[in-house]
């Protein structure tokens, strides 16, 4: 357990301040992609406008008492509605200039779709951190990154990266590479491309490498996951290299106390059906719904099933606050 001077902390006051508003949306639960380790079942479509003004409507709401608003997409692949992207964001970052907030945005993509256009537009309505995932060189990448006809992604995802660096805008890209087995002896040759093409000399660009896990996808027993010795070997081999070039590797535990989004009560997901939850992976968990948006922009939240989702805000234990998913508690 943590002792109490974790109270004092800049993680656990940004986690209860109840001026920060997070908001991870899901603006479909379609995806153009069948990747071979997805726990997604896409069974919701496309956001329905009720829901879209019920989210314009909780951040009219809430304006007033806020001092930041962070609103992060995800799916599904989020740009297959991307007028729905475009129009709750530019809603939110002009609300937060018209009344000096801080508006930040981001958005967790495959990338097949990210145009130069649309990261334009993207960019002109405050939606400036992109999270794209890459699972090795070309002839890997295709064969576990599959668009929905069954084939390869690699050549236009790298397209598309290549045009975000060409076009000079002041954003971030977060390129996050997928290491199995398969592909782990891929990877001091495939970084050093990332870093030639990307990183180097280009501060917009960094990297995280991040282990595929079995997270209850039909495909789960064919995964190859990495040992615990593999993923030690991951962080020697890549730890200096990668810190050197401005990126940082997710396979090393925070050591200062990691407060996962589900774990905080200031973080929402709101769900293409207008559903409340608290974890993107959790999908298919019936407790992780926690209420629902209503069109006129109320949360109907259900306080004991969000309660135990930020119970590590009261026990101190690190688990809880870096996964309350995990050992979640058995409720009736």
């Amino acid at each position: 357990m943590l002792d109490a001077g974790f109270y004092q902390t800049d993680a656990f006051r940004f986690a209860i301040n109840d001026r920060i508003l997070e908001l991870i949306l899901l603006p479909t639960e379609a995806c153009n992609f069948r990747c071979t380790y997805c726990y997604e079942d896409f069974l919701h479509g496309q956001m329905k406008d009720e829901i879209v003004t019920g989210i314009k409507a909780l951040i009219s709401r809430r304006i007033n008492d806020l001092d930041c608003l962070k609103i992060s997409w995800f799916g599904g692949e989020p740009l297959l509605a991307r007028s729905t992207v475009l129009e709750i964001s530019k809603h939110g970052n002009d609300l937060c200039a018209a009344n000096g907030l801080v508006f930040i945005s981001d958005i967790t993509t495959n990338g097949a779709l990210l145009s130069r256009s649309l990261v334009n537009q993207l960019w002109s309505v405050g939606v400036r951190d992109f999270q794209i995932s890459l699972d090795g060189p070309k002839y890997r990448h295709d064969g576990t990154r599959l668009r929905a006809n069954g084939r390869g992604s690699f050549d236009q995802i790298w397209a598309n990266l290549l045009g975000i660096k060409e076009s000079g805008l002041r954003l971030n890209v977060t390129l996050r590479v997928h290491v199995t087995t398969d592909n782990l002896g891929d990877m001091p040759d495939f970084f050093t491309e990332l870093d030639r093409t990307f990183l180097n000399e280009d501060d917009r660009f960094s990297v995280i490498l991040k282990p595929i896990e079995r997270l209850g996808g039909k495909n789960d027993n064919a995964i190859g996951v990495l040992s615990a010795a593999q993923r030690n070997d991951l962080i020697a081999t890549f730890g200096q290299l990668v810190q050197a070039k401005r990126s940082s590797s997710v396979t090393k535990k925070n050591e200062d106390h990691l407060i996962c989004y589900a774990a905080r009560p200031n973080s929402l997901v709101i769900r293409s059906d207008g559903r409340i939850a608290k974890c993107t992976v959790a999908l298919r968990d019936r407790r992780n719904v926690i209420g629902m948006l209503s069109e006129d922009g109320f949360l109907q939240v259900q306080n004991d099933k969000l309660a135990p989702w930020v119970r590590g805000l009261a026990s101190l234990d690190p688990s809880e606050l870096e996964c309350p998913w995990a050992n979640f508690p058995i409720t009736g």
